[in-house]
């Protein structure tokens, strides 16, 4: 068991491992809900014995990470993300990594990704572009789709508030049932991230973080101008491998020029057959490859 370290970082106490040599080439491997840093336990190796330093962080609300300021709003909103990813960069020293994640974790990349490039290395990023368009939130899309999203509009209701503070690990467990309906996960995998689930804070960061991107609650004022600047939707420069699981069940798949607007620098779209919305999981080493296709050594 790798231990867990701590450091202040913005608004955060962060819980977070630091693996491989010190001076190698930085990477930051960044989490989804409702996930945690054990969705990267076979992706680690692989990037410390290529040399890399690999810092995989508690993202705000999940596991030991913990608010410094209890009146902090428990904001789960993506500038508030982004931020907390360039806050612990900055507490670690460290001027620009690989940024890879998925989900939750991958948005926190690609804001820092796109509003500070010359931070980011190279990016690797699930579901390609996901930075929200808030502003274009409450326009309907098709059924088929809309369907996909009911944990969504079930947080919008103080029940679905109730229903997660009281089956949190029943809700986590069915949605990994759901994303990755062809992943035959085991009660051992998913019993070493349930504990990350029961941080005092998980139900309102989630809470606010899904009804924020639908513009239904205030973000924190701390973090209104790294919002204001998403509502540009600003592109990526930096070099990007990009996946969608062709099974996810939550984010179907999409041709590589769905999202082509949002890149103006190199970029390569790659469908993983067999994999869903837990990628780096279930298929570690397709995950750590692309990390490594952008690591400068």
């Amino acid at each position: 068991m790798q231990t867990i370290h701590h450091i202040n970082a913005g608004a955060l106490n962060v819980g977070y491992l630091d693996s491989g040599p010190a001076q190698g080439p930085a990477v930051f491997l960044l989490h989804g809900f409702p996930y945690d840093i054990h969705a990267f336990d076979e992706v680690v190796p692989h990037l410390v014995h290529a040399g890399c330093r690999v810092i995989v962080p508690y993202l705000r609300g999940f596991g030991p990470t913990r608010f410094l300021n209890p009146h902090t709003l428990r904001s789960g909103e993506q500038a508030a993300l982004g931020a907390d990813l360039l806050a612990l960069m900055d507490a670690l020293h460290i001027p620009s990594a690989v940024l890879a994640g998925y989900d939750w974790g991958g948005r926190a990349a690609c804001v820092v990704a796109a509003l500070w490039p010359q931070r980011c290395q190279g990016l690797v990023s699930l579901n390609s572009y996901n930075i929200q368009n808030i502003a274009r939130a409450q326009e309907p899309d098709l059924p088929t789709r809309e369907h996909l999203l009911w944990y969504q509009y079930y947080f919008h209701s103080e029940r679905g508030r109730a229903g997660l503070e009281t089956h949190r690990e029943d809700m986590a467990q069915l949605l990994w049932q759901q994303w990755s309906p062809t992943w035959a996960f085991t009660q051992a995998q998913f019993a070493r991230t349930a504990p990350a689930f029961h941080n005092p804070d998980f139900v309102e960061v989630v809470i606010h973080s899904y009804r924020h991107r639908y513009g239904l609650v205030e973000g924190d004022p701390a973090y209104a101008e790294i919002e204001r600047r998403l509502t540009a939707q600003p592109t990526i420069s930096v070099p990007t491998i990009t996946f969608d699981g062709a099974d996810d069940g939550v984010n179907p798949a999409k041709p590589a020029q769905a999202a082509a607007h949002h890149f103006s620098g190199a970029r390569e779209h790659r469908i993983v057959a067999g994999a869903g919305h837990n990628l780096p999981q279930e298929m570690p080493h397709t995950f750590a490859q692309a990390v490594l296709e952008l690591v400068r050594f």
